[in-house]
């Protein structure tokens, strides 16, 4: 066997239905696109969802739910990965920045301080948001909280 006499498996190759070609190719006439009608014409697009008629699915589905375009999204931050920030790297000084460089956050995300876990070092944290327990844990460990613009 060599490169000169590889073919495909029998069967797992048809030949392409050459449509328009005559009548002697068996697909000649109205090529194979049956007789009248918008799907026979030239230049017929269906429009998107269009189910032949039939009321399509995405006006048979009720609408529900609200989107409120005003909502803030912040990306949360545990005190716990503040107490791991320090211990791995000696930070006292936590904000919108750093969290970027370390790759917790992106740039364009707002950040808000949450208050699962606890921080045993003084810090100081600027960030868009912090919870109420988050803020007074980080006061209670000699810290303080400054809320940057947004």
């Amino acid at each position: 066997m060599n490169l000169s006499n590889l073919k495909p498996a029998k069967g797992s190759t048809k030949k392409s239905k050459r449509i328009g070609r005559g009548e002697g190719s068996g697909h000649g006439g109205t090529s194979t696109r049956g007789h009248k009608g918008a799907q026979s014409r030239s230049g017929y697009s269906r429009k998107f969802g269009f189910e032949g008629g039939q009321m399509p699915l995405q006006r048979r589905v009720p609408k529900s739910g609200f989107k409120n375009f005003f909502r803030v999204e912040y990306t949360g931050i545990n005190l716990d990965v503040l107490q791991k920030l320090n211990e791995k790297f000696g930070l006292t000084e936590i904000d919108h920045s750093i969290l970027c460089e370390k790759g917790l956050i992106s740039k364009r995300e707002l950040v808000k301080i949450l208050g699962r876990g606890e921080l045993k070092v003084k810090m100081n944290v600027k960030a868009h948001a912090f919870s109420d327990t988050a803020k007074n844990a980080i006061e209670a460990a000699g810290g303080t909280t400054t809320i940057q613009e947004k």
